[in-house]
């Protein structure tokens, strides 16, 4: 299929995106590396009338530190973050999720905030920003609003953005000392959709377990940091079912479940074995 007819307005700042977007509102849709965006423009699943590409913003475009947060802008691409030099110090369980993302090329051109925005339940990037406690930025013509990735998240590809709003940026939190972590998944193939994808952190909050592609977002539990042995499988066996996995043409909600379990057990090994 091909997408409907639409028209194409490039805006070169935030300001030029968020006055487009004022006016036209729902009728709009943001294009940066468009990896979500085309296919479902080309499956007629989002019919706008107008496109706003922001992909060529230098000011949008930036990947720094400050004030404890990796801040990603609207206009950065994936390749940019994975490949920065200071990833796997700054903030590790991105690094570990990187080589899951898809293949190089689609990392290459999809952006960061773009697979926030898109909010797939399968996809990675959202479930490390949850399982961090990251923060996203909106903007609209007359303020900007910064919400956890708890509250973003909504529901299948559902999020708290107002039509009016640009998606500025994510922040992703610095690690900290003593801070552990790990990430799995299980796809049928390297560079699918993640059947189930798991995210463990273990810090000062205790242990954070963040589980993709069962429920209708990235879900998160936590627990003491000492949860092991037997109660630890019972909380994951509990969190297992309170993600209401669904039978689909990829997998049963019962091989989900065991996913579940299988994975959470296996991340929180490997964060809590991980020197400190």
């Amino acid at each position: 299929m091909k997408p409907a007819a639409f028209d194409y307005v490039r805006a070169e700042t935030a300001d030029e995106a968020v006055q487009q977007l004022k006016a036209l509102g729902p009728e709009a849709r943001i294009l940066a590396g468009g990896q979500s965006l085309m296919a479902v423009l080309n499956m007629r699943l989002a019919q706008p009338s107008v496109l706003i590409d922001i992909s060529r913003s230098d000011e949008l475009n930036f990947v720094r530190s400050e004030g404890g947060m990796l801040a990603v802008g609207a206009a950065a691409t994936q390749g940019s973050v994975e490949w920065r030099p200071t990833l796997a110090r700054e903030v590790p369980l991105l690094s570990q999720a990187f080589p899951f993302i898809s293949h190089f090329q689609v990392r290459n051109r999809g952006t960061v905030c773009g697979s926030v925005a898109h909010a797939d339940p399968s996809a990675e990037i959202p479930l490390v920003l949850l399982a961090l406690g990251g923060e996203v930025v909106l903007r609209n013509a007359k303020k900007r609003r910064t919400l956890p990735a708890a509250e973003f998240f909504q529901g299948m590809l559902m999020t708290a953005r107002a039509p009016d709003e640009l998606l500025e940026q994510v922040r992703f939190p610095l690690a900290q000392p003593g801070q552990r972590s790990a990430f799995a998944e299980f796809s049928s193939r390297h560079g699918d959709f993640a059947i189930v994808s798991a995210a463990a952190v273990l810090d000062a909050r205790g242990l954070c377990l963040a589980i993709g592609g069962v429920s209708d977002r990235p879900r998160l539990a936590q627990w003491p940091a000492g949860l092991r042995g037997a109660e630890l499988a019972a909380a994951l066996n509990d969190f297992a079912w309170e993600l209401e996995a669904q039978d689909d043409a990829h997998a049963s909600a019962t091989f989900r479940r065991h996913l579940v379990r299988q994975l959470g057990a296996q991340v929180i090994a490997q964060a809590t074995e991980t020197p400190r």
